[in-house]
């Protein structure tokens, strides 16, 4: 079993794509002295830096990031391999721990725990692979509703990867994966977690998500693809491959394409992870603020670190930073 050492207290920051959780880290580690730890799957992977939205080179100078660059994009890397590098990085971020990222999944860990059920059975889950091209998404989620209803309430019929692990486990043990993971433990004790998000309109949202790959193409993105082609064959391994626009980016200099037609559909893709991202997190207890409420957000992290500091429970969240939920 898999444990990591507790902090006093870990801030995290988390929530949609291009909501400015980077923005947000960064004035909570200059007003606090933190350096910030990455909660992003794909932000781990050296030489994927624009298409991934890493901080700044000045900005990483400055506040100090952890949990970046640590494999090559045609390595593997899982969420054990997570946990077990932000333990070796525990001593550098101190008592009170400052995360930021969007990962639903590694944040999930943090809070119930690492999933102890059986292991990827390959050949089960090339199987149900096939059957889902052939069948459809929609009948491998009949399926699962029919083993596992609790499970196929909380994944997406879309998120083919999730059904198919929840069917491979039920095929393999007998047993659902919802009950699997109502067996976990949390990693990091809910009274001190402190969970902050940045409240948005969905339609202003989405105009950052757009604006945002364009600005990435005009910052050379299809540059940083061609040398990761350059570097290996092939340039992605599994989980690196799962990132947004960089297998299309490629798809198309391998087919001598024009890369920047590919600026839409990228967004478009972009703009379904973000609706994921919020289904996780919704479920989550996240205080939403808006920007215009950073300094306010900044005196109450302020008040739950000092009373963190004393062994007492900080102040419970206003009740409607919760119900924002449901605006984001």
């Amino acid at each position: 079993m898999i444990e990591i050492p507790q902090p006093r207290l870990a801030i995290v920051v988390t929530g949609p794509t291009s909501g400015g959780k980077t923005a947000l880290s960064a004035a909570i580690g200059r007003r606090y002295g933190l350096p910030i730890a990455s909660l992003d799957s794909m932000k781990i992977y050296r030489r994927m830096d624009i298409g991934t939205a890493k901080p700044s080179p000045e900005l990483r100078q400055e506040l100090g990031f952890e949990m970046l660059d640590l494999r090559e994009p045609w390595q593997p890397f899982s969420v054990a391999d997570y946990l077990q590098e932000l333990s070796a990085a525990a001593s550098r971020l101190g008592d009170v721990w400052l995360l930021s990222g969007g990962t639903g999944f590694y944040l999930n860990v943090l809070r119930e725990g690492l999933f102890e059920g059986p292991g990827p059975q390959p050949e089960v889950r090339e199987r149900l692979a096939a059957e889902g091209r052939q069948d459809g998404s929609l009948a491998l989620h009949r399926r699962l509703l029919e083993v596992d209803p609790v499970s196929a309430r909380n994944i997406s019929p879309e998120d083919q990867r999730r059904v198919i692990r929840a069917l491979e486990v039920f095929e393999v043990s007998g047993e659902p994966i919802s009950v699997w993971h109502q067996r976990r433990t949390p990693l990091i004790a809910a009274d001190r977690l402190l969970l902050v998000g940045v409240a948005r309109p969905r339609e202003e949202l989405y105009r950052r998500i757009d604006a945002r790959v364009v600005r990435m193409f005009d910052d050379g993105w299809v540059e940083e693809v061609d040398r990761l082609i350059a570097a290996h064959d092939p340039p992605f391994g599994p989980e690196a491959a799962q990132s947004i626009g960089y297998q299309r980016i490629a798809a198309a200099l391998l087919e001598r394409r024009e890369a920047r037609d590919e600026i839409e559909t990228i967004a478009s893709r972009t703009r379904s992870f973000a609706r994921s991202q919020l289904t996780w997190v919704r479920k989550m207890p996240v205080e939403w603020w808006t920007e215009e409420e950073q300094e306010a957000l900044l005196e109450r992290i302020g008040t739950v670190i000092e009373t963190s500091a004393r062994g007492d429970r900080w102040p419970a969240a206003d009740s409607e930073r919760l119900a924002r939920r449901e605006l984001v």
